[in-house]
């Protein structure tokens, strides 16, 4: 299966379970590995026959900017649901980012991959 890579898709959106975090926008960083097979683009050129990363970033971005969860793991969760139901993706690796403030400046990612089965 051949694969589509998103990377360092950044958005803004309220989310974390402190106070601070309800009333903060804070930019999650997001990345796609996408199975996709793009044998009929490569021949046909033409991006009907392909899977539209761009109309996949405007999705996550719509959905994740109007987003309030508490946690990055629902947010992670939902987000593939609707990539995978929305553009019939067979498997998707999801990877999120968000900042975090515990020793300096830090990172927390999560990392998930789901299936359309």
């Amino acid at each position: 299966m051949d694969k589509i890579f998103l990377n360092d898709l950044k958005i803004d959106t309220i989310i974390g379970i402190y106070d601070w975090e309800r009333e903060t926008l804070q930019t999650l960083r997001f990345d796609f590995e996408i199975d996709w097979d793009i044998s009929k683009a490569a021949a046909s050129d033409d991006i009907t026959n392909t899977l539209d990363y761009g109309s996949v970033a405007n999705v996550v971005v719509e959905f994740v900017s109007n987003s309030r969860y508490l946690l990055i793991e629902t947010l992670a969760e939902e987000v593939a649901q609707l990539l995978l139901k929305t553009f019939d993706i067979p498997r998707l690796k999801l990877t999120l980012t968000k900042p975090v403030q515990l020793h300096g400046k830090n990172q927390a990612q999560i990392v998930i991959e789901r299936t359309s089965e």
